[in-house]
C-alpha cells in the first residue's frame, strides 16, 4: 500500500504558490488513492489533470501498481477542513450538531475551530399577535459537531 506521507508531500509541492489546498488524502487497502483538493473560486479540471500527472510521475507503478483520483471537494458535501469554513463566510449552511439537531443559517464567521452560524428564528413577543423573524447566532466548534456544509440554493 502506498505511503499516505509520500501522497501528502508531493500534493504539497504541487500546490506550493498556488491558491489550492488540500482538504483530504484517502488510500483503500487495495491501493486506490483519492486526493481532494479546493479553492475559493472552485476546482478547475484542468488542475486536477496536472496534479494526477504529477503524483503518478513521482509514484512507481513497478515497485506498487495504485489506482489514482484527483477531484474538487464536492459543493454540498460536508467541510472537512477549517479553509472551508473561511471560504464559506456569508454563504447558506446546514449544521447538525453533536446532539443531532439541525441549524440552517449564514455562516457569519470563523475564528480558528469556532465557527458562528446565524439563523432566523420566530420569536412571540409581547403584546403582538403573530411571532416574529429575529436572527439568532449559535456558536460551534468543528471538532465537536457532526458536520457543516454548503447549502446549495437554486432560487
Amino acid at each position: 500500500m502506498t505511503d499516505k506521507n509520500i501522497v501528502k508531500n508531493l500534493v504539497d509541492q504541487w500546490l506550493e504558490g498556488k491558491d489550492y489546498f488540500l482538504v483530504d488524502i484517502e488510500i483503500s487497502r487495495d491501493n486506490k488513492i483519492v486526493v481532494e483538493i479546493d479553492h475559493a473560486d472552485g476546482v478547475w479540471i484542468e488542475d486536477c489533470v496536472e496534479l494526477s500527472r504529477f503524483i503518478e510521475d513521482h509514484l512507481d507503478r513497478e515497485a506498487e501498481d495504485f489506482e489514482l483520483e484527483v477531484g474538487s471537494a464536492g459543493l454540498g458535501q460536508p467541510f472537512k477542513v477549517a479553509q472551508q469554513y473561511v471560504n464559506f463566510v456569508g454563504k447558506e449552511v446546514e449544521v447538525l450538531d453533536a446532539d443531532g439537531k439541525k441549524y440552517k443559517g449564514v455562516l457569519k464567521g470563523v475564528d480558528g475551530r469556532d465557527f458562528t452560524v446565524t439563523v432566523q428564528e420566530k420569536v412571540k413577543e409581547e403584546g403582538k399577535k403573530r411571532p416574529q423573524l429575529q436572527d439568532k447566532d449559535y456558536q460551534f466548534s468543528m471538532d465537536t459537531v457532526k458536520y457543516c456544509k454548503y447549502l446549495i440554493s437554486f432560487k
